[in-house]
């Protein structure tokens, strides 16, 4: 291996990696730059690639579309309910797998599971369990005596759905994340704490949480980035639609149905445009609020 750095090798290199830059190209910065600019086509034929002209109509056309005011409303609502709960449930079944001694690696691979299952098969599963009639959730809640829910029927409780399979189904993947955190706060900390008197609550906020801090950043903003683009969730809980009366509509699924069942290509990439900048200003929060209260080791 030579030290010295030369143009020969870093071209030499450069081939090596050039499949790669034209599959990316290809595949990912094409499209993206694509679509950004279909946003702003007037008139376009997708077949003959005839643009009648260029301008705000598509934005304009989702500003008085009520439509994607509920798209956007149901997505902000099914991530202000997903990403604080799935985060809170699985930090306390990480810590408390973290303390198991026997069968750890079982128990984890359990909790891994619905991470790597399809999320097809899985919504399969919670339609059963959804039942009405047959599910067993609602057989559950009649043991306490309440009355049958209409879970994937009633515009009321189809968000509600969607959201519990959700949080079921990201458990697995966070508590992951958590459980590697959790491994690198070191045993001196807790022992520190103990001498001081503070009890496990007391550890738990003022030692576990702080060192945590930059694992609950990271957990936190993959997934907000998730959730805010769920679509594969609904499309297969409710068999292909956006759940009665549109009631689970989101801003991707708005897209899909823009795109691929109306033809409307313009107002779906503008759809996509306004969902980027959305992560995009939720991610500079968060890593300004980052910066400012998380303090790495």
């Amino acid at each position: 291996m030579q030290n010295k750095k030369t143009w020969k090798a870093t071209f030499q290199a450069f081939w090596y990696i050039l499949p790669l830059f034209i599959i990316i190209g290809v595949f990912n910065i094409y499209p993206i730059i694509k679509s950004f600019a279909m946003a702003f086509y007037d008139d376009f034929n997708i077949f003959s690639g005839e643009i009648g002209g260029y301008g705000l109509t598509n934005f304009e056309t989702l500003v008085s579309d009520e439509e994607f005011a509920e798209a956007l409303m149901n997505t902000f609502v099914y991530v202000l309910f997903v990403t604080p709960i799935s985060i809170i449930l699985a930090l306390a079944v990480a810590i408390l797998l973290n303390n198991i001694k026997r069968l750890k690696p079982i128990f984890q691979s359990i909790y891994f599971l619905p991470f790597v299952t399809s999320t097809v098969a899985i919504s399969i599963v919670w339609r059963w369990l959804y039942h009405s009639e047959y599910g067993l959730i609602n057989y559950v809640l009649s043991l306490f005596g309440i009355d049958t829910i209409n879970w994937l029927t009633n515009p009321d409780w189809a968000m509600p759905a969607a959201i519990i399979m959700a949080i079921w189904k990201s458990l697995g993947f966070n508590i992951l994340l958590f459980l590697v955190g959790l491994n690198n706060i070191g045993k001196t900390y807790y022992d520190a704490a103990k001498i001081d008197g503070a009890n496990a609550w007391q550890r738990f906020v003022n030692v576990t949480v702080p060192l945590l801090g930059p694992t609950i950043f990271l957990v936190s903003i993959i997934s907000i980035i998730n959730n805010f683009k769920v679509f594969d969730e609904i499309y297969a809980l409710f068999n292909g639609q956006p759940g009665p009366s549109n009631s689970t509509i989101t801003v991707v699924y708005y897209l899909y149905k823009k795109f691929y069942t109306e033809f409307d290509y313009g107002v779906a990439s503008a759809s996509g445009i306004v969902l980027f900048l959305i992560i995009f200003v939720i991610t500079i929060v968060q890593i300004w609020f980052n910066k400012r209260f998380v303090h790495y080791r």
